[in-house]
């Protein structure tokens, strides 16, 4: 007798050749206990071999924000900074592109200092006259007129020597700025030429009393010079202090030369301390600390009428200038970068809100290229205007 495949299965067919061939019913009965057996036995092992699964799935926690120190800054003034530093960045390269189209004969700028500069400008007392902070800059200071309060237009059209140029009427080179009512003193090309000069503003201050300070900043490199010394002795003289923020932004390079074997102060900050001037060394590339430490230095010499030292340590990202060929400087620090991420990881920004954000500011960028590009350069007969005050008369032939 033969039987099906399904049959011998079920034990149906099997059941019935069994008694036709004489086989014991002892035996069937112990064949579907070992049958029945058998199944409950897989599936008590399924069932077990499931639960032990789940049990050493690992389980997924939904995502939380890094926890991130940023010293007691809100969220309003971390974003304001962030936001600062992108459009200060995306000036700057918008900068270097015109050089590079051939509408621009030189670029000098500062690329790398954001996280400095930024919150320099942040913290400033802006104003016009001597109850409000004056400041002495040099070409790398973008991020602190930024957060001042720059329009990216009037950057770019002494970039391409327009004579709608607020600043020089096109007649200086790119961040050569001067602001009369913020305050902001003439940018010089002689190095650390504005050190001294700071001293000036301080003094004046110091006779009017009305609390405020002369901030100077400059670059490693021109603290070679003796003009820089000078303003250390005097700004520091007993009993006669001077109410100045005296900075240095540290690249680690003038030029081409690097800062090793340059100095024989292990920081630029010791020379500072010679003349008990209050000093630090900070990272300028951390935005946070900066904020915090020119805040508590502001507030020192307000209150005492006594100088302070910073130096920050900071990037260069491409390189001195246009002389040296504006190109991407590896290995270095991106200021912006490192703030942003944090703020991303902190879950104080979102993906979608830093791609907005940089789109919006190069769209400002590209107009301003466009509206500057339309208008005129300076004419021959203006070279003589705004030498002296009042466009008084300073053409040597017709005194």
């Amino acid at each position: 007798m033969c039987i099906t495949l399904r049959q011998f299965q079920t034990g149906a067919g099997l059941l019935n050749y069994s008694f036709k061939c004489g086989i014991s019913q002892v035996f069937l009965i112990y064949f579907f206990r070992m049958k029945k057996t058998s199944v409950s036995s897989s599936k008590k092992s399924a069932s077990s071999n499931k639960a032990l699964l789940m049990k050493n799935k690992p389980v997924e926690k939904s995502k939380q924000p890094a926890k991130i120190n940023f010293g007691g800054l809100s969220k309003e003034i971390l974003l304001q900074m962030h936001s600062h530093m992108v459009k200060t960045r995306v000036l700057e390269e918008r900068l270097i592109k015109i050089y590079r189209a051939g509408e621009s004969y030189f670029w000098i700028g500062g690329p790398g200092e954001e996280a400095w500069g930024v919150p320099l400008g942040m913290l400033a007392k802006k104003g016009q006259g001597p109850e409000y902070d004056y400041l002495h800059l040099h070409y790398r200071c973008s991020p602190t007129l930024i957060a001042m309060g720059l329009d990216m237009v009037d950057s770019i059209r002494m970039m391409m020597n327009r004579a709608t140029d607020p600043n020089t009427g096109g007649r200086n080179f790119s961040n050569h700025f001067v602001i009369p009512k913020w305050n902001i003193a003439p940018v010089t090309s002689p190095l650390e030429v504005q050190y001294p000069i700071a001293c000036g503003t301080a003094h004046v201050q110091k006779r009017t009393g009305k609390k405020a300070l002369t901030i100077v900043t400059g670059g490693d490199a021109g603290t070679a010079e003796g003009d820089f010394a000078s303003a250390l002795i005097l700004a520091s003289r007993k009993g006669q202090e001077l109410p100045m923020l005296i900075t240095v932004q540290n690249n680690k390079w003038g030029i081409s030369t690097s800062y090793e074997g340059q100095h024989g102060e292990t920081f630029i900050a010791d020379r500072a301390r010679a003349f008990n001037i209050k000093s630090q060394v900070i990272n300028g590339n951390d935005p946070v600390e900066v904020y915090l430490t020119v805040k508590e230095d502001m507030e020192y010499i307000r209150k005492t009428g006594k100088p302070a030292f910073i130096e920050a340590m900071v990037s260069r990202l491409y390189g001195h200038s246009s002389a040296s060929g504006a190109n991407p400087i590896q290995n270095e620090v991106d200021p912006v970068k490192d703030f942003e991420k944090k703020l991303l990881q902190a879950g104080l920004l979102k993906e979608s809100e830093v791609k907005e954000l940089w789109a919006n500011f190069e769209a400002e960028g590209v107009r301003a290229t466009e509206i500057a590009r339309a208008e005129g350069v300076p004419s021959a007969d203006s070279i003589w205007d705004h030498t002296y005050k009042g466009s008084e008369n300073a053409d040597w032939r017709k005194f």
